[in-house]
Formats: structure tokens, sequence, C-alpha cells
């Protein structure tokens, strides 16, 4: 074994004789967490914008085929918002569930409901067919896919955090973001496919259906590799050493709560991001734009490659200058690039194009360090489970109604509702940075 293999505490071993300790042998590898984390992202990002941009291109004719497209994309969006209106119950109630039995059983259930609740989805007829009932079903199952997402909490991007390398903790806590952006790839690139090569009718009947198989079949195996790693002796034996089991919840709140808050924040401004360059453009197209779909997924399939390549570079540069300065300085540049949203949308597929391919190159850079910035700030007993809820938050403060929002504001007011939208997360992100330091200040004195 290389003698430079981190030890449970985060350090390294010393050298010895070859013969491997008790501590060598209980040591996980940043780079085997790093894979269990990727893995699991990889499967989550793209579940999650399979139903996105079925939200926009199929939904509306399915479930609101009585409703103006407009109406129908807004009730689509409206339904997207419920997973991670949920997300945080689901966590909350995952954690109780490993404090009952162990994490093993958590995972599974988590698996067994976001498969059933993907194959609904799958499955599910339309309204013509049902109803009412159909959209009732499609919101019951979002709620199902949430209440998983939550529930499958499994603590290894805070397990990467504390055995990454010094100096090296930007480039670690960059590696489980790259999920992202592959996952939209996969997607977008299954959508493309299916829409180019399938008539609309054949498209709206059947060909929609495969990418939530797909998403099944994905996060099954993906969950299943994940349950083999965290309960592995080496992981059971780091989260017990680190403290990374769940906590009291109220007592995390009353003596640490403002450290979720402060971490949610924090990444507002990549997770405001995150949907304004992927989903909601995708509506403004369909609704405002002569540019053809299949033309348009197609820059965002390459955003997505531009986004996945600017990642590394955000943890070269965190491990350079720092993960939060990193993240406030691409906050700043996110609230520039946010002034000139409603002059590139209107101008056209070349300003739509621009703002897509700029849009993906700067969430890759802010968003590959937007997950767990201040997860230092937690007491140890109490950073799995802030961890968890900080995660739930960011994604439900910053992402969970951002296309909903910018949709219903941009055809009430204008685009520039969608610039006010923008820059209102990237001051809330400088914010949150300010307010940590300043506290971090406060406990040196």
């Amino acid at each position: 074994m290389n003698s430079n293999t981190l030890s449970t505490v985060g350090q390294p071993l010393p050298r010895g004789t070859g013969v491997a300790t008790q501590a060598e042998q209980d040591a996980v590898a940043p780079g085997d967490i790093a894979v269990g984390v990727v893995i699991g992202r990889a499967s989550e990002y793209f579940d999650f914008f399979v139903y996105g941009i079925a939200s926009v291109l199929v939904f509306p004719a399915i479930f609101f085929p009585h409703l103006e497209r407009l109406e129908g994309t807004l009730w689509s969006f409206a339904l997207l918002a419920l997973a991670f209106v949920v997300r945080p119950i689901g966590t909350l109630l995952g954690m109780a569930l490993q404090r009952r039995f162990d994490r093993g059983v958590k995972l599974t259930v988590a698996l067994f409901l976001l498969g059933i609740s993907t194959c609904v989805i799958a499955v599910l007829p339309g309204y013509n067919a049902w109803g009412p009932a159909a959209i009732l079903a499609l919101a019951l199952a979002r709620i199902g896919q949430g209440l998983a997402l939550g529930g499958s909490w499994d603590g290894l991007p805070s397990l990467l955090a504390i055995n990454a390398p010094e100096g090296k903790r930007g480039w670690y806590a960059m590696l489980g973001q790259l999920g992202a952006p592959t996952g939209f790839l996969i997607a977008a690139s299954l959508f493309a496919y299916l829409w180019g090569s399938l008539n609309a009718i054949d498209f709206l009947s059947w060909g929609w259906r495969f990418p939530f198989f797909a998403a099944f079949a994905l996060n099954v195996v993906a969950l299943f590799a994940r349950l083999r790693l965290v309960m592995t002796h080496e992981y059971e034996k780091n989260l017990e050493a680190h403290e990374l089991d769940p906590c009291d919840t109220a007592q995390l709140f009353r003596e640490q709560g403002y450290n979720i808050f402060i971490g949610a924040f924090a990444a507002l401004a990549s997770y405001a991001l995150f949907h304004l360059v992927t989903v909601f453009p995708l509506s403004w197209l369909i609704l405002h734009s002569e540019q053809s779909v299949g033309q348009f997924l197609t820059v965002q399939i390459i955003g997505a490659l531009l986004a996945g390549l600017a990642m590394p570079i955000s943890g070269l540069v965190a491990d350079r200058i720092g993960r939060r300065s990193t993240l406030g300085t691409l906050a700043i540049a996110i609230g520039i690039f946010s002034l000139f949203t409603p002059l590139l949308l209107d101008s056209g597929s070349m300003g739509q194009n621009i703002f897509i391919l700029v849009g993906f190159v700067l969430l890759g850079l802010s968003y590959g360090q937007a997950a767990g910035a201040v997860t230092s700030n937690f007491l140890p007993h109490f950073r799995y489970t802030g961890a968890a809820l900080t995660n739930d938050l960011a994604w439900l403060f910053g992402a969970a109604f951002a296309p909903l929002v910018a949709l219903a504001l941009s055809i009430q007011f204008g685009l520039w509702a969608v610039t006010a939208y923008l820059l209102s997360g990237a001051v809330v992100t400088l914010l949150a940075l300010r307010t940590n330091r300043m506290l971090k200040m406060k406990d040196r004195d």
C-alpha cells in the first residue's frame, strides 16, 4: 500500500517497513470516495434533467392539453419544483431510518421508492385518458422522487472533503460536481436523438417514455454501486471515525442552524444559474424563438461539454485562492452576465447560443465549488446531517422555482426580470460569504 495513504483523520501516515497497520487497512483513498460520489451524482442529475427537459417538451402536451402552451409549461414547472420542496423531508425520514436500522436499509428503501416513482412516470397515461387523475399521479410520482433523492444521502461528499489532501480540497470538491454536466449531456443527447428521429405523434405517444426507463435502470445500477461502497468495512470505519452519522435535528438547528442557511445561500448564484441555462431557455425557445428544438439541444450539449471542461479549472483556481473566494468572484461574474440576458436571449439564434455557451462555462466554474463550501463550519457530529440539509435547501432556494419564476416574470415584465432574478442570487451569495467570514473572525476573537 502507498505509504502516503490518508489515515482516518485525514493526515498522511508515517512511512513504515512495508507492513500494513490496522489504520492503513481502514484508510480510504480520496480517489475511491470520489468514484462513489460521481456515480451517485451522475445518476441523480440524469434523472433530474430527464424530468426537466420533459417538463418543456412533453408534459404541457400530455398532461395539460386543455391549457395554452404557456400555462401548461408553468404548471409543469410547478410540478418540477415539488421534488425540491419535499427533499428535506426525505432527508429527515432517511436519517430516521438510518438511526432505526442502518445506512444500507435507508439506501435500499430510497432505491425502491425512486425506481417505483420513475417507472410510474414512464407508464403514466395522459390527461386525455385519465383526466385530472393523471396530473395528480404525476405530482405524487414527483413527490416520491424528491423524497427518495433526499433519503439517498450517503455522506460520501462530506467524507471526500475530510479526506482530501491538504491543498487539494477544491479539486476533490469539483469531482462530485462533474455529475451535473454528465447527467445533462446524456439526457439532452437522448432527447435530441428521439426528437430528431421520431415524428411528433410517436414522440408524444411513446418516445418520451424511453428516457424515464433509462433513468430507472441507471439509478438502480448507481444506487447498488453506492450501497456496495458505503457498506464496506473501510467506509464504515471512516464514517464512524468522523462522526458522519445522523444527529438530533432539533439540536442541530438550535446550535448551528445558521450554518445551514449560510451554506445554502453561499451557493445561491450557482444554483439559480443552473436552471436558467438548462431548462428555462428551452421553454423560452419554444414559446418565442424560431430556432429548432434539435438545434438548440445540440448547442446545450456543447455547453455541457464546456461546463465539464471548466470544472477542473475551478478546482485548480479554488486550490490557489480558496473555495469561498472562488465562489465570490464567480458570483460577481454571474451578476455581470445577468445584465446581458435580455440582449442575448432576445437577439435571435446567435445571441441565444452565446447565452447558453457562456452561461454553461460560468456554471461549470461556479457549480464546481458550490457543494459543501462551508461544511467545515459544522461541529463533527453535526456535519453529516448539516451537509445534507444544506444541500437540500440550496436546491430549494436556488433552483427549485427558477424556471417557473423566470418564465412567469419574463412573460409579465420582460427578460429584465430574469436579470433581476439572477442578479439577486449573486447578491445573496456575496452577502452569505461575507456573513460567514465575519462569523469566523468573531470566533477567532
